[in-house]
């Protein structure tokens, strides 16, 4: 099958905006596309919520569910405690009728799984079965630990997820049945994929809403609310909602409740170190616990109103569990092993100087690449996850010094101006044009102080650019061709100036010297006119002739 995070191509534009929400850096990034490395993922859905061009997209596995329902077979629902604030005004009797009419035998809250769980957690902590517990309902916090903290394996409690323990339920009692959990995970689909047998299939609300949108089913909601006095359990998907539906705290042991995985990393941490002791700790990895999960519906991520909802929900006493054969409860842990080969100090201190990083000084820590330092960056380089181009600031530096270069050894002048009429930059030729030292002394300054703005004034207000147009600096008696471009986007203007005045000053002097022989010629012609004159009684009809060819003569020399 595919894997549970999908990218699509065309969408990824290089912000590695996934790479800096990912709390275990499992992206890699090549051929300027993000590739999420299955092997070190923790399914958290960071990089699915944090990507700005929709570019990540959740497996959906509808068509599978509509697959189990045309068997024929009875396919059963199990809705995660969540819904309630993902479906407002929804309760289980308007998701109990929209789901039968999409196909679904039955309808039943996780929160009965819910229930046997958290009776396991209070039987081992009064069992004192280890002095540190670690709820195992989150599969994203159980993958972490199997990946990065397996010194924190023998903590984890080794009991099914509430969607395993309710499904294995509905198992029992309906051996023929298919189950299908509803919630706001992605992970748990993994969960359902990595202990087959239990959980058929997996989907999400975002694809449970796109499904019933497209069958134009709707939820009813009903007049009548839920009387009942139980379903405690469904206050396992708000932080410290497990914890609240357990027993009495037991005297002599703390109680932590821990949402968003960095939170979680830390206390691992903590735990890893030994300092923690006779402790059960609740962990989740999304902020806000399950409500707050990736998969939650982007406009009902509202922490506050998700939470009241779950918590005026959920009631005081347990539910009353169904029937059970003896449901196994024990689930086994394993060291899934995600270490990358880390590299020795002088291949980072070489990757680093490819970087530009050739001092500690250089080595910004900005996070624009994603990775929270450049020796972080350079390790992911090192392991194939990332590559040189990532770091924004040494891309900027270079295109800059680039493009420096080549405008400072350009032969033709260049000033760029802002929308103020002010001198944002100038080459050496520039310079040289206009008998200008030291750039700094321009820098900022009005052009006014060098050159008549009117043309750029001209060009900014019409909005036409001028191409090669003559023009002679008289303060600084040299002639240019001058093109002056004006730039909307990044609101500049560029002068590029050709210094032509040995080609002027030339052409000027060979026009003066045909004018000159223009004058002689007429002086000639006016002469020889007057002599043509006075001999014309003897030359007669030669006297046209020569006059014709003297003035073929001065046409001539006028146009040269």
């Amino acid at each position: 099958m595919n894997y549970y995070i999908q990218l699509k191509k065309s969408n990824c534009k290089n912000c590695y905006k996934c790479i800096r929400n990912c709390p275990v850096k499992s992206i890699r990034f090549a051929d300027h596309q993000a590739h999420i490395v299955k092997e070190q993922c923790i399914l958290c859905g960071q990089c699915f919520i944090a990507c700005p061009q929709n570019a990540k997209q959740i497996r959906n596995d509808v068509g599978f569910v509509k697959e189990l329902i045309a068997t024929g077979k009875p396919v059963i629902a199990s809705l995660a405690p969540s819904f309630v604030a993902n479906y407002e005004g929804s309760d289980i009797g308007s998701m109990r009728e929209a789901l039968l009419s999409l196909g679904f035998t039955d309808v039943e809250e996780t929160a009965l799984g819910a229930t046997i769980v958290k009776q396991k957690y209070d039987a081992m902590i009064r069992d004192r079965q280890s002095s540190v517990i670690i709820s195992s309902c989150c599969h994203t916090v159980n993958t972490l630990i199997q990946k990065y903290y397996p010194e924190a394996l023998p903590y984890l409690a080794n009991v099914l997820s509430p969607m395993q323990a309710h499904c294995a339920s509905i198992k029992e009692r309906y051996p023929q049945a298919y189950t299908v959990f509803l919630g706001p995970c992605i992970s748990k689909k993994d969960e359902a994929d990595q202990y087959p047998g239990i959980v058929d299939c997996v989907l999400t609300f975002e694809e449970l809403s796109d499904w019933m949108k497209a069958e134009g089913v709707s939820l009813i909601t009903s007049p009548e609310k839920d009387e009942l006095q139980e379903g405690r359990a469904r206050l396992f998907p708000i932080p410290g909602g497990i914890i609240r539906s357990m027993l009495p705290q037991l005297e002599g042991h703390h109680y932590f409740a821990v949402d968003g995985i960095e939170n979680c990393m830390r206390v691992l941490t903590n735990i890893v170190s030994g300092d923690l002791s006779h402790c059960f700790i609740e962990m989740s990895a999304c902020s806000g616990s399950c409500v707050g999960g990736p998969a939650m519906e982007k406009e009902h991520r509202m922490p506050i109103t998700d939470y009241l909802r779950v918590n005026n929900y959920a009631k005081e006493k347990d539910f009353e569990l169904p029937a059970s054969t003896n449901t196994q409860l024990e689930k086994h842990f394993s060291y899934l092993g995600a270490r990358s080969q880390m590299p020795g100090s002088s291949a980072i201190t070489e990757i680093l100087h490819k970087m530009g990083k050739s001092s500690p000084e250089q080595e910004l820590n900005c996070g624009s690449c994603g990775y929270n330092t450049c020796r972080d960056k350079a390790i992911a380089v090192y392991q194939g996850k990332a590559d040189l181009t990532m770091c924004l600031p040494f891309l900027k530096e270079k295109a800059e010094n680039f493009s420096d270069n080549i405008i400072f050894n350009m032969p033709n002048g260049v000033i760029v101006l802002n929308e103020d009429l002010e001198v944002q930059q100038i080459n050496r030729a520039a310079k040289q044009i206009l008998g200008i030292t030291h750039k700094n002394d321009i820098l900022g300054q009005p052009v006014i102080r060098i050159l008549n703005p009117a043309s750029y004034l001209q060009v900014m207000t019409a909005g036409r650019n001028v191409h090669d147009k003559l023009t002679y600096l008289e303060d600084y008696q040299k002639y240019v061709e001058e093109t002056i471009i004006y730039d909307r986007t990044y609101h500049i203007i560029i002068s590029i100036m050709k210094d032509v005045t040995l080609e002027e000053k030339s052409r000027l002097k060979k026009e003066k010297i045909n004018q000159q022989t223009v004058e002689i010629a007429d002086k000639v012609i006016e002469k020889q006119m007057r002599v043509v004159q006075e001999i014309a009684s003897l030359l007669g009809e030669t006297t046209a002739e020569t006059k014709i060819a003297l003035t073929n003569l001065k046409e001539s020399l006028k146009n040269e």
